[in-house]
């Protein structure tokens, strides 16, 4: 499927009618085939008025907006055939006609034109997607495909396996709670609230600390966990219940971090219009942000895949909402596919402007771990 347009970077840059593989192939029906460009246009202008507006365009308003030459008759018979073939559809309370799922995908085959991004938004993903540790990385990049679209971003971690930790500090914060700081191998920093039931001085809190890490520093808290079972039969009780709290809680950590899919700004769909006016629609969404699962595995067949690919409504069997649409992109680390970022929002959404943030941050954030 061809975009035309300039290109929207300095970063790889995307050239003049760039193809992006959709995420099934085309298939292209003697109907489309005999698409006209007077339908053709009429058919991308209607698409594009819907989704400014959210309103179903009659004759009139597409006579105006097209620029074509035409009466209203005639236009009204290429929308009549344009709703034959399933392209559009007409709302039982309105004259005019919307597009449906086969017309946006139509249209973002074979009639988009991409818009370039503006230089503030380049920078803004940049200064954001510098070199850094990898799992802020994946959260920035989130964060920014939500901030820049006002829908969510979605990004799918790289697997990987659960490493050792380097060093361990535990911190008196009160009576019956202490900081547990874990520092991965990796340089993975995450903090844990132990609750306990012994009073500890931050001396036998330093003395427990230099146990681990002078006897399992290095080793996975898994392994750990096994090794410490011998060792915690000829250690006072108090001493047991904070070296169990510990493993437990790096454990814990270690999990969380290896999280398989980043999600940021689920929030933001409560306010799409196309998605807020149904209860039932936006409990299934937030089902599946939820359980994750589903979207992980939507999220890992677009990791095979090139370039940027585009689910729209009903399309995928994950997101079986014909008002939500998911655009996503793989990203590398030296020239592996690692995972995939993407965006979901509602149907009738910019696509122009949609899929090159989504396929320059996938861009970025791979040059950004690369380097790291």
């Amino acid at each position: 499927m061809h975009y035309r347009g300039k290109a929207w970077s300095n970063f790889p840059p995307v050239a003049e009618g760039a193809t992006f593989p959709c995420a099934r192939a085309a298939t292209v029906t003697e109907m489309e085939v005999m698409l006209d460009q007077r339908a053709r246009h009429l058919l991308k202008t209607l698409v594009e008025r819907y989704i400014a507006d959210g309103e179903p365009v009659g004759s009139r308003a597409l006579s105006r907006q097209s620029g074509l030459d035409l009466s209203p008759a005639t236009i009204r018979n290429v929308m009549a055939d344009l709703e034959e073939m399933g392209f559009i559809a007409s709302p039982h309370t309105s004259a005019g006609r919307i597009p449906t799922t086969r017309g946006y995908r139509f249209f973002v085959d074979s009639l988009l034109v991409i818009k370039p991004l503006d230089e503030i938004e380049i920078h803004q993903l940049e200064g954001h997607l510098h070199p850094d540790h990898p799992r802020r990385l994946v959260n920035a990049a989130a964060h920014l495909l939500s901030d820049l679209t006002r829908f969510a971003g979605v990004v799918a971690t790289p697997r990987r396996q659960e490493s050792g930790f380097r060093h361990v500090e535990f911190m008196r914060l009160s009576e019956k709670r202490v900081l547990l700081i874990i520092v991965m191998a990796d340089g993975d920093v995450q903090n844990r609230v132990l609750y306990v039931d012994h009073a500890y001085t931050q001396s036998e809190l330093i003395e427990a600390a230099n146990f681990l890490n002078e006897n399992y520093a290095g080793q996975s808290f898994a392994a750990v966990r096994e090794l410490l079972v011998d060792e915690l039969k000829r250690l006072r009780a108090d001493v047991v219940q904070l070296m169990t709290a510990a493993v437990e809680a790096g454990q814990e950590a270690v999990a969380e971090s290896n999280e398989q899919i980043v999600v940021s700004g689920e929030s933001r769909l409560l306010h799409a219009d196309d998605l807020a006016s149904n209860m039932d629609r936006l409990r299934r969404l937030f089902e599946l942000f939820e359980q994750k699962t589903s979207l992980l595995r939507l999220l890992e067949v677009s990791q095979n895949a090139q370039g940027v690919q585009i689910f729209l409504g009903g399309e995928s069997d994950v997101v079986p909402l014909d008002e939500c649409s998911i655009i996503t992109a793989p990203y590398e680390i030296d020239g592996q596919v690692v995972g995939t970022v993407g965006v979901i929002g509602p149907t009738r959404m910019a696509y122009e402007r949609v899929i090159p943030i989504v396929d320059i941050t996938a861009r970025l954030l791979s040059s950004a771990l690369s380097q790291n």
